[in-house]
């Protein structure tokens, strides 16, 4: 039984493969689950041991368990222009328009002679829907660790953060946002600069509609992953226990944070930063979907007191 489970979960994985840098018309539930039996973004390895002081009737003694790290895909982050047009297919009525979060789309009326570089983009982070799926998949590497996500819960809907989100209140007199060189995604130097995460709304400057989505999907997930944040969402983020180290802030460029995994406009069985060097498909609705993976790190339970751990680097 164990045989064909491994191998049904193969199958899908070779049918994702197939489909690796194909556009994909329509996101739903179905492509973004089987988007999530990616080895090269699970990156599965033994980091360390962990020591136990086990104690029984004849006495105690010190048991090791071996500690492994691998990432999760917490949630699916959404970037998109027109509100209530999630690409997500199956959650656009989470994030439909309301009074005070309606329309969308660029600072433009597509004249030629135009160069209004102004975009806006609504941002949603959903807990991402492959559970149990998934932890089959990753327990095919050995043992593996809790995430922090609730499949399909909202974690962050820019249109419930209207003041934050639409107006930049009170983010855009932060140093982050007026101080050239803080907290950017890229560089000036190397000429590769797609935005800045301050602030963290769907309002920035961008000639290239990919980046712009990539920049506001980092701001969501900044947001999300910290706590006491001024804005309207839920911390997607787990607490530390004895041999259990969650995720922690997403930092910008910075894979051992977190890294994101392409759903469209093409489909990805690979992770990656922002800013990265991967080929760049524009969205004909400009919308576009990650999947934000976060590291976890943790080692099975083998004693009542936890004596720490060594990690191998």
């Amino acid at each position: 039984m164990r045989y064909f489970r491994s191998h049904r979960l193969r199958l899908a994985l070779a049918c994702l493969l197939l489909g690796v840098g194909t556009s994909v018309l329509a996101l739903d539930t179905a492509t973004i689950i089987a988007s999530a039996l990616s080895p090269d973004c699970l990156a599965w390895k033994v980091v360390g041991i962990c020591y136990w002081l086990e104690c029984g009737a004849f006495g105690c003694s010190v048991r090791t368990t071996v500690k492994v790290r691998h990432y999760i895909p917490d949630a699916v982050v959404s970037s998109y222009a027109n509100t209530g047009a999630n690409p997500w297919t199956e959650m656009r009525l989470l994030s439909a328009p309301n009074p005070s979060a309606h329309a969308g789309g660029e600072g433009t009326t597509n004249q030629n002679h135009e160069n209004n570089l102004m975009k806006f983009k609504n941002a949603d982070v959903i807990g991402h829907p492959a559970g149990t799926v998934f932890s089959r998949f990753a327990s095919q590497s050995g043992y593996t660790c809790a995430g922090a996500a609730t499949p399909f819960m909202p974690y962050l809907l820019s249109t419930l953060d209207t003041v934050a989100w639409r107006y930049g209140i009170p983010e855009a007199v932060y140093p982050e946002s007026l101080i050239p060189g803080r907290r950017e995604i890229g560089s000036r130097l190397s000429d590769n600069l797609w935005g800045n995460v301050y602030p963290r709304g769907g309002f920035l400057d961008q000639a290239n509609d990919y980046e712009s989505g990539a920049v506001v999907a980092q701001r969501a997930g900044d947001i999300v992953t910290r706590r006491g944040q001024v804005h309207v969402y839920q911390p997607l983020l787990a607490n530390a226990q004895d041999g259990y180290w969650p995720a922690g802030a997403l930092v910008e460029s910075d894979a051992s944070t977190g890294q994101w995994q392409e759903l469209t406009p093409t489909l990805s069985t690979t992770c990656a930063v922002f800013p990265h060097r991967n080929k760049q498909v524009q969205a004909t609705q400009a919308d576009y979907a990650w999947t934000l993976w976060r590291p976890y790190a943790c080692c099975q339970r083998r004693g009542q007191v936890f004596l720490g751990s060594t990690d191998f680097n």
